[in-house]
């Protein structure tokens, strides 16, 4: 029986460096091999395609689905009645990943490292139940790994031991 592909969610106030972070993290675990997916979640709405464009035009037609493919990329734009949870985007992904980190979710049930930087909050949004390891420049009176804010490669090798290895054990 396949194991699940482990999920790891981002989380953190506005402006602590969610984004950032990520970036670092993804290229510390594409170097090491891993394949990775993100899922960002937009609580505003969002468009990818525009006004006017083919794509735009076909969904407006009322296309449920709209893929669209180059040379070195593709998406697919499909139509939902209401938000997903993270386990039907899971379904979604069509596999080939080793790992599927979120920005945000912070109301999701997965398990989260969140980021916090002492200018912007002095509290953390999560429990300690809720988190695997907080990345921050300051302390917080809880028992989980702490990282600093630049330190991708730690979390990465904590990841790698603490959750990808899991993914790989009989």
């Amino acid at each position: 029986m396949e194991k699940r592909i482990p999920f790891v969610s981002i989380v953190g106030k506005s402006n602590v460096g969610k984004t950032t972070f990520l970036e670092k993290l993804i290229r510390e675990l594409k170097d090491r091999n891993y394949r990775v997916a993100i899922i960002k979640h937009d609580c505003h709405g969002f468009d990818i395609d525009h006004p006017g464009k083919d794509t735009w035009r076909m969904a407006k037609a009322g296309s449920d689905v709209v893929v669209i493919s180059s040379p070195n990329k593709m998406a697919i734009i499909k139509r939902t009645d209401q938000e997903l949870s993270l386990d039907q985007l899971e379904e979604q992904i069509m596999g080939g990943v080793d790992i599927i980190l979120t920005e945000g979710y912070k109301r999701g049930d997965k398990p989260k490292i969140e980021i916090s930087r002492e200018a912007v909050s002095n509290q953390l949004l999560c429990s300690k139940e809720e988190l695997l390891a907080v990345v921050t420049d300051q302390h917080f009176d809880i028992d989980v790994p702490y990282f600093g804010l630049d330190d991708a490669v730690g979390v990465a090798d904590y990841l790698v031991a603490h959750v990808l290895a899991r993914k790989k054990a009989p």
